[in-house]
């Protein structure tokens, strides 16, 4: 008798989602929607025009950060009954500033394994493409929106003696560069990707200061995941080296 987890009842799976290319979309992740008995989304819109491309009809119920906690206990309890859960974020993989955690955490409490499909990520595109040191880094999420706060968390990214990832909406983007420019250092190396696996995808690099100079008065467009070198005075590794020691 064939166990795989795929067709056990009562599962619950996190499944990635194209960030803008829709043939990134994987055939796994299509399978395990296609025998989903429900769909728990943070936009039942965006996610229906995804199903609706795939061909698939299911019943659909919105999950996102105001409703998560009700939520959460209603998708336990279908798979409890025995239900297969599909949960996808608006796009990317979800848990990665999305929600997604708190269902991870009360499925493994209630004895639920989930299953995670992966799939494409604004995050990992990033690391690959940005042409900073990666062999170690850093995620930070959406900075604070308050000042304070705000400022807090640059003086301990420029503290990082490592490569920092941070999501930023496009309304912020100018002043971002600005206070990286100011309170990390403007030779910090920086790349912003914007708008990754769409039509105007966009990888700008360069230092804060040139960045600064570069984009002023620009009208940004899409959400940017922005990299941050913030190690000044110091050279970058050359190649990769690996530290392990054999036994």
């Amino acid at each position: 008798m064939n166990n795989l987890p795929d067709e056990k009842p009562g599962a619950i799976s996190i499944i990635s989602t194209p960030i803008g290319n829709l043939k990134d979309m994987t055939q796994r992740a299509i399978e395990v929607l296609t025998a989903a008995d429900i769909v728990a989304a943070e936009d039942t819109r965006r996610t229906g025009n995804l199903l609706s491309t795939l061909n698939l009809h299911k019943k659909l119920i919105s999950c996102h950060i105001y409703n998560e906690h009700r939520s959460v206990l209603s998708l336990i309890e279908f798979a409890l009954s025995g239900k297969k859960v599909a949960f996808v974020s608006d796009a990317g993989t979800p848990c990665i500033s999305d929600p997604g955690f708190l269902l991870v955490r009360e499925a493994l409490k209630n004895g639920i394994e989930p299953q995670i499909i992966p799939g494409v990520s604004s995050l990992t595109f990033a690391v690959a493409a940005c042409g900073l040191p990666v062999d170690k880094f850093a995620f930070y999420g959406f900075l604070p929106v308050k000042q304070g706060r705000r400022h807090k968390a640059l003086a301990e990214i420029a503290a990082e003696n490592k490569t920092v990832f941070i999501f930023e909406s496009p309304f912020r983007m100018e002043k971002l560069l600005k206070e990286i420019s100011e309170l990390i250092g403007k030779n910090a190396k920086i790349a912003v990707i914007r708008e990754a696996t769409k039509l105007h995808e966009e990888i700008l690099r360069g230092t804060a200061e040139e960045l600064v100079q570069k984009t002023s008065g620009r009208n940004w467009k899409g959400e940017c995941v922005v990299a941050i070198y913030p190690i000044i005075g110091k050279e970058e590794p050359t190649e990769h080296t690996d530290d392990t020691e054999e036994d």
